[in-house]
């Protein structure tokens, strides 16, 4: 409410000062919400002249959470730095602190610290200067002292990314003084009450004043479809050119009307069921003029009236059947039998504009039901050059005054012609109507006199429609009544593009910050996967460590192996070489027994061992010198 405790403040406070307050400001001087100062602005608003409010955007910087926590203790590579003592801390041990796995990682980049792989416990990490200056505090400090602005980009961006900082847009009001300000306010009265006025106190109310200019709501009500707007002119212009509107009311029409009487063959190719939509009941017509279909049967099987006609067997069967008209030729064929029959001729201007029916696949430029504008004018001796001079006349009044005209073909036009319009938006001819002069063999069957000619031309509604409203150099009777709905079509269509550029803006926006948030997130997965990266080497390195060393000690038990074995060799050496050296008197020699096949004597137990040894050897020599003797016989 306006008249509540922060308003009656911010009266106060706005009369003291000399030029105006800033709420934002207020607020932190009140110690209440800025919000709250708001609301009680927009209340004063409410209230007329009291005071004058200007909104104003202001960027500025902000910390996080996580922001406001380094500032007071430190980064997270700082606080790292800290708890590692002179004799270095394992890496494993550092990991599990608060800070480990982010500061680990800053603080390896700085190159305060650096780790010992080949420690005997595992990778140690180890200081690698004796102190640091903790930069990212400091600008955390400058910011929340409000002093953002010492920053560079580059540290700023460094620090949003890292999730500390924030843009944040606030926007305040700048408060002065209105042409009514005063400092005791009261509710101003809206309506005037039948109490007020029999008691005399509305002379002492104070009312808001009423807004004038400001726009009511629009009552709902009726209106014509744009198209039919459109078709209203077109009439017009018939009209004032001094044509008769057809009767058009047939939808269903018969092949007879819509094609026969045209002088189109009934092998024509617009005849068929993917070009027409045929009836299925009533399938055919009852009511023919035979006479007539006589003469167009004469006309189509075997010519007349200076044509040789289609040389085909023309059938009843098939111009009995029933459509949905695909021109409104057939109500010009009606309409010019019906004139035929009347007696002296007389020479007439007729157009309709009514439905039609194509089977035609749906698309920007092609409807299965659209509407057909058609003039018809009858006459004797009528030429091209009439055609010309009306279709000018006639376009003329729909603003189209640059018109070629291009030879083309039609089943019961002969000559024909295409209309084009030079298109101004597009800078190039575009064909706006069709036109002839009908066939002697399609008006003389009906009765018409040899010297009457009949010019006629034809356009859709819809695509003229669409053609004309761009076209320039457009006359001010087609746009008269058009001005109104054209300047409503202009304002919407100006609020949307003013809505398109705020929406493009605001996209800009949100992309910038999902660009940015994308950028933050894409740093922290990748310091987190280096830290991983890390982590999965040390503990392979750990692994790679442990297999080292015993794979180390194996290597020593097989080299201490290695070196007994050499002793024992050395040893076995040393007492073959002592065998093999020994005299010959000490040498044990073969007795009688020996050779009888007995053993040789045993030393005895008094007998000493060198003397074994020696007899041994002996042996030995002998047996050795035996095989020799025995392997030189083998060779003999």
């Amino acid at each position: 409410m306006a008249d509540g405790p922060v308003a009656e403040l911010l009266l106060r406070r706005l009369e003291a000062s000399d030029g105006g307050l800033d709420s934002a400001e207020l607020a932190a001087e009140l110690g209440m919400e800025h919000q709250a100062v708001v609301g009680a602005v927009k209340s004063l608003q409410a209230l007329g002249e009291v005071i004058e409010a200007e909104l104003r955007s202001t960027k500025r910087w902000e910390l996080t959470a996580e922001g406001e926590e380094i500032a007071r203790e430190g980064s997270h590579e700082a606080r790292v730095f800290r708890s590692i003592p002179p004799e270095g801390l394992a890496q494993s041990e550092l990991m599990r602190l608060p800070s480990g796995k982010v500061g680990f990682s800053k603080a390896m980049s700085n190159k305060w610290i650096r780790v010992d792989k080949s420690a005997a416990d595992g990778p140690r990490v180890f200081r690698v200067v004796d102190s640091m200056e903790d930069e990212v505090q400091r600008r955390l400090q400058l910011v929340r002292g409000g002093q953002a602005e010492k920053l560079g980009e580059k540290e700023r961006s460094e620090l949003r990314k890292r999730k500390l900082l924030a843009e944040v847009i606030l926007k305040t009001y700048w408060v002065s003084k209105g042409s009514a300000f005063s400092t005791s306010i009261s509710k101003q009265e809206t309506e005037l009450s039948p109490e007020m006025i029999s008691s005399g106190s509305w002379r002492d109310r104070p009312f808001k004043p009423y807004n004038f200019l400001a726009h009511g709501v629009l009552p709902d009500s009726g209106h014509l479809h744009p198209l039919l707007k459109v078709r209203s002119q077109f009439r017009q212009i018939f009209l004032e050119m001094g044509f008769t509107e057809m009767p058009t009311d047939n939808f269903i029409e018969s092949s007879f009307w819509n094609f026969d009487a045209l002088f189109q063959p009934q092998q024509h190719p617009a005849r068929d069921q993917h070009d027409t939509f045929f009836l299925r009941d009533p399938a055919e017509a009852l009511q023919l003029p035979m006479d007539y279909v006589q003469r167009v049967k004469r006309t189509h099987s075997q010519g007349g009236y200076g044509s040789q006609g289609y040389k085909y067997n023309w059938k009843l069967d098939e111009a009995r059947k029933n459509l949905l008209r695909t021109h409104t030729t057939s109500a010009s064929a009606r309409a010019l039998y019906r004139l035929a029959q009347k007696k002296p001729f007389t020479p007439v201007k007729y157009f309709s504009i009514d439905r039609v029916f194509r089977n035609e696949t749906l698309d920007a430029t092609h409807l299965a039901e659209f509407h057909q504008i058609e003039g018809v004018v009858a006459d004797h001796g009528l030429t091209l050059g009439h055609l010309m001079g009306v279709l000018r006349e006639f376009f003329t009044k729909l603003g189209i005054t640059q018109l070629r005209f291009k030879p083309a073909y039609n089943p019961y036009t002969e000559p024909s012609m295409e209309v084009f319009s030079y298109h101004q938006g597009l800078k190039k001819w575009v064909e706006v109507g069709n036109s002839g002069v009908f066939r002697p063999e399609m008006l003389l069957p009906m009765g018409l006199p040899e010297n009457v000619s009949v010019i006629a031309w034809g356009l859709s509604l819809e695509r003229a429609s669409c053609q004309l409203t761009v076209l320039e150099g457009k006359s001010g009777l087609y746009f008269s009544s058009l001005d109104s709905s054209i300047d409503i079509l202009q304002k919407r269509a100006q609020e949307l593009i003013e809505n398109i550029n705020e929406s493009r803006q605001k996209d800009h926006a949100l992309m910038t910050n999902f660009r940015n948030s994308l950028k933050t997130k894409v740093s922290d997965l990748t310091e987190k996967l280096e830290e991983r990266i890390y982590q999965i080497y040390n503990d392979h390195n750990k692994i790679i460590q442990e297999k080292l060393q015993e794979f180390t000690q194996k290597m020593a038990k097989i080299s201490h192996l290695e070196t007994e074995l050499k002793q024992v060799c050395h040893s076995v050496e040393t007492v073959y070489k002592d065998l093999c050296l020994q005299p010959e008197s000490l040498r044990f020699r073969r007795g009688p027994d020996h050779s009888r096949g007995k053993s040789p004597p045993r030393p005895s137990d008094s007998q000493p061992p060198d003397v074994f040894v020696s007899s041994v050897a002996e042996t030995t020599s002998q047996a050795t010198a035996s095989e020799e003797q025995t392997h030189r016989d083998g060779e003999c």
